[in-house]
């Protein structure tokens, strides 16, 4: 993966879409991640919620893969108002027996069903291909997490893969352009389809 030295404006901010910005999460952005963390309505899908001590590592975590990757959960801002929304990003995990990147991101309660986890989702996919130059992203998603398989099915014409509980998605640019991406969409079977985008 190609990494950049920075990507940052001057505000701090990697990457804006419509309405929102997205930067680094920090230590000052524990009360806005322990609202949500905390929350069993949001960390359903995680069926768990986060102590206090969880969420410091969290977001050590993240420091820490913003270094090794440049990428990780970001701070997702609401452009109009300066709220804390959120957090979306490209995470780095394991997924049949190689390393991969996904699409992720959570939002608090009170922002869902607002358009921006697409939006969200829509920005990022963008960032990996054009930004840091990942070949490939992934998106993986409990079969019952039926909000975040529509999200993902509205960004892309993802192929759908049934695995284990979880919906696999994945798409891999062939080739950049300024304005857009030739991308190339396909399973893990090999089945490929493409649309410009």
């Amino acid at each position: 993966m190609k990494k950049t030295a920075n990507n940052h404006d001057a505000s701090g901010y990697i990457l804006e879409s419509a309405r929102l910005k997205f930067r680094q999460i920090t230590h000052e952005d524990f009360a806005s991640l322990k609202e949500m963390l905390s929350d069993p309505k949001v960390m359903y899908a995680w069926e768990h919620t986060f102590t206090d001590d969880q969420i410091h590592d969290w977001i050590q975590t993240q420091l820490s893969y913003y270094k090794q990757d440049n990428a990780g959960y970001f701070a997702t801002i609401e452009k109009t108002t300066g709220a804390f929304v959120g957090q979306m990003g490209l995470h780095r995990c394991e997924f049949n027996q190689q390393s991969i990147f996904e699409v992720c991101y959570m939002l608090k309660h009170r922002y869902w069903h607002s358009g921006y986890a697409l939006e969200g989702v829509r920005a990022l996919t963008n960032y990996a291909f054009r930004e840091i130059s990942l070949p490939e992203v992934y998106a993986q998603i409990k079969t019952n997490n039926a909000p975040s398989i529509t999200v993902d099915e509205g960004v892309f014409l993802w192929n759908q893969v049934y695995l284990e509980g979880y919906v696999v998605f994945s798409c891999r640019v062939l080739c950049g352009y300024r304005n857009r991406i030739a991308a190339s969409y396909s399973t893990i079977f090999g089945a490929k389809i493409s649309i410009l985008i």
